[in-house]
């Protein structure tokens, strides 16, 4: 098994890291490899797509067609883990609490309405732990910078986990967003 990490920005490093400890405490003899290009995105059996700026991770994919070819794959039945910027990526409508509109590229992926810097300023960033149940994960410490909350999801749109009161995790097939 292959798990790629897009790697364009953000949280790249540590998601690489991560994701082979992971995979090395399993014995499962898979690996973990960057992906930034449209070729890329086709080697991997499943993708993470991790925080950092949503908006230049969009823009970042969408010049090369990456951001097509994720979406692609996903359609095909590629899972895919988005965490923070990466659940803004995969969403269908984005707005942003501080600046309201935005132009963000988005897959679609996830079928939910995103209100990006739901939490407010990175000023206001704290943790928090989470439940994530339906995961089998009963407490996680959750790190929320800039975070994302969903404000409403369409049908087969699961939630997983509320943080302050919002949506904080939700799941659709094999696509799972936090």
């Amino acid at each position: 098994m292959r798990v790629g990490v897009l790697s364009v920005q953000g949280d790249v490093r540590e998601n690489l890291g991560a994701l082979r400890a992971a995979l090395g405490e399993t014995g499962s003899g898979g690996e973990a490899v960057p992906v930034r290009e449209p070729a890329e995105i086709d080697s991997v059996d499943g993708l993470v797509i991790p925080g950092g700026e949503s908006t230049a991770i969009g823009r970042l994919c969408e010049a090369g067609g990456t951001l097509r070819r994720i979406g692609d794959r996903i359609d095909s039945g590629m899972p895919v883990l988005g965490i923070c910027a990466g659940l803004v990526l995969l969403s269908g409508s984005v707005t942003d609490r501080v600046a309201g509109r935005t132009d963000q590229p988005l897959i679609g992926a996830l079928d939910v309405r995103l209100e990006r810097n739901s939490f407010g300023r990175q000023s206001s960033s704290f943790e928090a732990d989470v439940d994530l149940g339906p995961l089998g994960i009963p407490s996680f410490r959750g790190v929320f910078i800039r975070a994302p909350a969903v404000t409403s999801a369409g049908p087969g749109v699961e939630e997983l986990a509320r943080g302050g009161g919002r949506v904080v995790a939700v799941r659709k097939g094999k696509v799972i967003g936090t």
